[in-house]
């Protein structure tokens, strides 16, 4: 008897050509995109993790959530973030989340998760380009302009 074992399929479908993908250059680009991207009914109720996933020219190839939580914090499989990010050949990253509360500021918790992520992407020569935390009148902080990253 011949074993059997299940199909994996691993996919990435775009339905923009790449002519068209937004160019990232600064913070303020990315936190334009997400806040516009981001769920309005949900942004000042919920936290929610998303990375932006870019090729190498630091163009947006797709916004993808990873997790929404409760209202203080959501858990981050990066087990789960970076079979996405290799799924979808992407060379760097933009990791987010929102607060609720509207605190700017990151938590012990957020610098941790980022430093655990840098630390995994440095094995797959993905670049890390910014951790972005949106509060829901739009505003945001980011890790890079702050130099915290």
């Amino acid at each position: 008897m011949k074993a059997q074992v299940n199909e994996i399929k691993i996919s990435y479908k775009g339905g923009l050509k790449s002519s068209m993908w937004q160019k990232i250059s600064n913070s303020k680009d990315a936190a334009e995109l997400l806040f516009e991207d981001w769920d309005k009914d949900t942004i000042a109720l919920q936290e929610t993790f998303k990375v932006v996933l870019l090729n190498n020219s630091n163009k947006v190839k797709g916004v993808y959530q990873i997790s929404q939580g409760g209202i203080t914090g959501t858990l981050v499989d990066v087990r789960i973030l970076f079979a996405v990010i290799l799924k979808s050949l992407s060379v760097g990253i933009i990791l987010t989340h929102n607060h609720p509360s509207g605190k700017l500021l990151p938590s012990d918790a957020d610098k941790r998760l980022t430093n655990k992520i840098k630390k995994a992407s440095r094995l797959f020569d993905i670049k890390v380009l910014d951790h972005l935390i949106l509060i829901p009148n739009g505003d945001y902080y980011s890790f890079s302009d702050n130099g915290i990253l």
